[in-house]
């Protein structure tokens, strides 16, 4: 045991005299390496991001609730299925909550109509936004809200059976109409009409980077149906579920209780979908996995690259010092411990590579979330654990056969070359 510990403790001194004493030529054969890493931790990095924020997205819906709508999310090339089917109605809804109160241990807890539009203009006094949009529903929506409010309150039933004309703005609108000061109280235009702020929504952030949460303005179904009308668009009636660790289930009770509010016949198609987050992540899985495949494919032709060069150099190590490894063998060294100094050697560099490519990669992460903080940009560890056991592993690998073949050499030849 005594033996083999001076054996290694000897031959990291040796490698690291070695990599001292051709300082140019050891940094330049761990740029591949470096290279390589830099490509393993970003594209680890940049994957993470992506599925942290759609993960974030996903939870803005609501991990508890069930769409219910003319379209699907994901319609393909079938949009022709759809299209001659009848739009979602608010009568609709109101039978579907009968259903839900007659119905012992449903899985269903409550459904609400919503109808959207959106590029609506939103003014007070001379400051105005545009590009927003406006959602109408009852009270019960609020209910279903993900998001808080940083101040007052969501409209009641109430207000919305009698039209009022109320709203509540997200946290952007309410910031570009009332910088600085509360917007609870103000008065906003709509379509030419004043409506009173009762609550503002808290910063929620942006769906995919496609719609932002913190752009909308809610205001009662009632006013929302006498200025914009439910006729056209794409309303909805979102559910909510008593347990989301039982959607499926959820989702084979509404789709029964829809088809007795739609009374359709058995053996007839549903003439509506009922969207969950699944068909979000189906369509963004293979995403991931082509860019997986492709960080795959780059991140391995950047370390075969290194690994070549740290063979090339380490057989170029050998030559030059074939007289040095002939005196050692003829004093009783073993091929173990010359074979264990080249291998110690390239992992170094390896290593020293891996560490250099970890904190380049480290300091682009900070970059990007300075330029670009809404990127969910997260530098984890397990990340960190990865590069260095590629590290270890690309430094073996290719540092195997140089070392072997010194450990090989017969010391009488060794000693005569010149």
């Amino acid at each position: 045991m005594n033996r083999i510990i001076y054996e290694m403790t000897e031959s990291i001194r040796m490698a690291m005299a070695q990599i001292r004493a051709n300082k140019m030529r050891s940094a330049l054969t761990a740029l591949g390496v470096v290279i390589g890493i830099m490509a393993v931790t970003l594209m680890g990095t940049a994957i993470r991001g992506v599925d942290i924020g759609f993960q974030n997205s996903l939870a803005m819906l609501g991990e508890d609730v069930l769409h219910v709508e003319k379209w699907p999310w994901i319609t393909g090339d079938d949009w022709w299925k759809y299209v001659n089917r009848p739009i979602i109605k608010p009568a609709e809804a109101v039978r579907l909550n009968r259903i839900i109160e007659a119905t012992p241990n449903s899985e269903l807890d409550f459904a609400v109509f919503v109808h959207g539009r959106g590029g609506v203009s939103v003014k007070a006094g001379a400051l105005s936004i545009s590009g927003v949009v406006v959602f109408g529903s009852t009270g019960d929506y609020g209910r279903i809200l993900t998001a808080d409010f940083t101040d007052g309150r969501m409209y009641s039933e109430t207000e919305s059976d009698s039209a009022q004309q109320v709203t509540v703005l997200g946290s952007d609108v309410a910031q570009a109409l009332f910088p600085g000061r509360s917007a609870v109280g103000q008065v906003v235009v709509v379509k030419g009409q004043p409506f009173r702020v009762i609550g503002v929504l808290a910063k929620q952030g942006s769906f995919l980077g496609i719609f932002s949460f913190d752009d909308q303005m809610l205001m009662p179904l009632g006013a929302y149906r006498k200025y914009f009308g439910i006729r056209n668009g794409n309303p909805e009636i979102q559910v909510k579920i008593k347990d989301k660790t039982r959607v499926a289930e959820a989702r084979d009770e509404l789709t029964g209780d829809m088809r007795r509010v739609r009374a359709q016949l058995p053996g007839e198609p549903d003439n509506f979908s009922i969207n969950t987050q699944d068909a979000f992540k189906e369509k963004l899985d293979p995403i991931k996995q082509g860019i997986a495949l492709a960080g795959l494919f780059v991140t391995g032709l950047a370390l075969f690259v290194g690994a070549i060069g740290i063979m090339n150099i380490t057989f170029v190590s050998v030559r030059e010092r074939t007289k040095e490894i002939g005196t050692r063998k003829a004093l009783g060294a073993r091929r173990l411990t010359i074979r264990l100094q080249f291998l110690i050697e390239a992992v170094s560099i390896c290593v020293v590579g891996g560490v250099i490519g970890l904190a380049l990669t480290f300091l682009t992460c900070l970059g990007v979330k300075t330029a670009f903080p809404a990127f969910p940009l997260e530098f984890s560890a397990g990340l960190v654990v990865i590069s260095m056991l590629v590290s270890v592993a690309t430094g073996i690998l290719s540092g195997y056969l140089p070392a072997a073949s010194a450990s090989k050499l017969d010391p009488v030849v060794a000693l005569r070359y010149e």
